[in-house]
């Protein structure tokens, strides 16, 4: 009888988790077995690493085989554990060293021909086997350039299970993968294309600025979408910590930005559930809000969206994090994002100001309510979009998104010099806002404005992180009375 063992890693929602590895070849009829809970696909890779090892030169044993998966009592899910399966097998046979890649973690798929396969969250297993004091990990091709972002961890990749020979002439397996380059440049749409909407070319400024939510209010084609999606043109680069942060939960997810190193932008369609948006399932999944982290949440339609749905924004939006709670357990995920949202004014689009709208008063207020006091008082910023006349859409596009980038970032940098790094003004708490330093006159112009409309503790709040925000991106040290008028002018709930 012939023990062999191996360290591998498994994802249970947004969870890494440690998976020890063990095969026993022993006398008797041949058989594969494997106990651990394993979940079908983890079981599936009996056949699997059988035309691997066989097809990759190596010896498959004609015994009694017994594949250990510990913990006992964690699920196993995925086709990640295929590698350390198929090497514990090898060595269990003897036809490598036993002792040869101590310390080390094996992860990946595997193809019937022996070719390694891509998993999901190389750059979340590299951190946890990090964590753990492991020496290295050992990847498919596929994998390597993410999982070598993490710094303090070896990491090499395989492409083919045959590789793993070099183990018997003592050196290491595969090749050590440059990491992930970062973009020099940015791309995609500029917001140059947007022409004849300056107050909303503001908005979009103080958004991107400050991380505030916007919401965008006009007819159908007036250039809410264009607008949205050529926000993350002026948003500033991605730290070093936030590019680890968002190509994690990418990589854990299987989605995210085409290149690493560009900031989310998720627009889901109007039919998503409160699940898809959020997060949920079982294991637990990442949602549309994790995914956007430290970048763009655009929903589209928002009126068409549910109040379910869309009630459950209101947590997220205030905390910049969910969390999902299961009879199985909870788990906390990260949704630090910038809510961009369009909505008609009416069913029909037209408004009821326009005279060819047919839209009932209750069919007006019906369609309006799915956006509750409770959410619409979270989001910053309310613009009203009109049609831009004929000359102002053939004449010159505005700024470039690279001018107004060049604001942004000097203003998010003044942020993140008084909050602290990766932080904007919408994350300022109660005490950090009374710290801003306000002009003689601008509270007085706050105050009065509090006696005139509905005003609670939350407007106030906002209103001076909007005008802190205003105030950074005209250089001012101070919160002038003009930044607090604009603030108020962009929090109307009557737009």
């Amino acid at each position: 009888m012939v023990l062999a063992t191996t360290v591998s890693f498994t994802l249970n929602g947004f969870v890494v988790d440690p998976v020890g590895v063990e095969v026993d070849v022993a006398r008797g009829l041949p058989a594969f077995q494997m106990v651990g809970l394993p979940d079908t696909a983890v079981r599936e890779a009996r056949e699997r690493v059988r035309a691997a090892v066989d097809n990759s030169g190596f010896g498959f044993p004609l015994s009694r085989i017994t594949a250990s998966l510990i913990p006992a009592d964690l699920r196993k899910a995925g086709p990640g554990l295929d590698l350390a399966i198929a090497f514990a097998l090898i060595t269990a046979s003897g036809d490598l060293p036993s002792s040869c890649l101590d310390g080390w973690a094996l992860v990946g798929g595997l193809s019937l021909d022996g070719t390694l396969q891509p998993v999901r969250g190389a750059l979340a297993i590299a951190e946890a086997a990090r964590s753990r004091g492991m020496r290295g990990v050992i990847l498919p091709e596929e994998n390597g350039s993410e999982a070598a972002l993490m710094s303090g961890i070896e990491v090499r990749s395989l492409g083919h299970l045959s590789e793993l020979r070099a183990l018997a002439e003592g050196c290491l397996p595969g090749s050590v993968p440059p990491a992930a380059a970062l973009p020099e440049s940015l791309e995609g749409p500029d917001l140059a294309d947007l022409r004849g909407q300056p107050g909303l070319r503001v908005a979009l400024e103080v958004a991107a600025a400050g991380g505030h939510g916007l919401l965008m209010i006009g007819p159908p084609g007036v250039g809410k979408s264009l607008a949205a999606r050529r926000l993350p043109s002026i948003l500033p680069p991605l730290s070093p910590e936030e590019v680890l942060e968002v190509t994690k939960i990418a990589g854990i997810c299987g989605v995210g930005p085409s290149r690493v190193g560009d900031r989310p932008f998720r627009a889901p369609h109007h039919t998503v559930s409160p699940a898809g948006l959020v997060g949920g399932g079982v294991p637990t999944r990442p949602g549309e809000i994790t995914l956007a982290h430290r970048g763009v949440l655009f929903l589209d339609e928002l009126c068409e969206f549910g109040r379910a749905t869309l009630e459950a924004l209101r947590e997220p939006l205030e905390t910049g994090e969910v969390t999902i709670s299961r009879a199985s357990g909870s788990q906390t995920l990260p949704a630090s994002f910038t809510l961009i949202a369009a909505s008609n004014p009416c069913p029909c689009g037209r408004g009821p100001s326009d005279p060819e709208c047919r839209c009932t008063p209750v069919a007006v207020e019906r369609y309006r309510s799915t956006l509750s006091g409770a959410l619409a008082d979270r989001i910053d910023m309310n613009v009203a979009v009109s049609r831009p006349d004929f000359g102002a859409m053939s004449g010159c596009g505005g700024e470039a998104s690279s001018e107004v980038r060049e604001r942004v970032s000097r203003a998010r940098r003044a942020m993140e010099e008084r909050l602290g790094p990766g932080r904007c003004n919408a994350d300022a708490s109660a005490p950090e806002i009374e710290d801003f330093h306000c002009e003689d006159g601008s509270l007085e112009v706050l105050e009065k404005a509090s006696r005139s409309g509905s005003f609670n503790g939350r407007t106030h709040h906002r209103v001076l992180k909007l005008a802190r925000t205003l105030a950074d991106l005209a250089d001012s040290e101070t919160v002038r009375p003009t930044d607090i008028k604009a603030a108020l002018q962009f929090r109307r709930r009557d737009a």
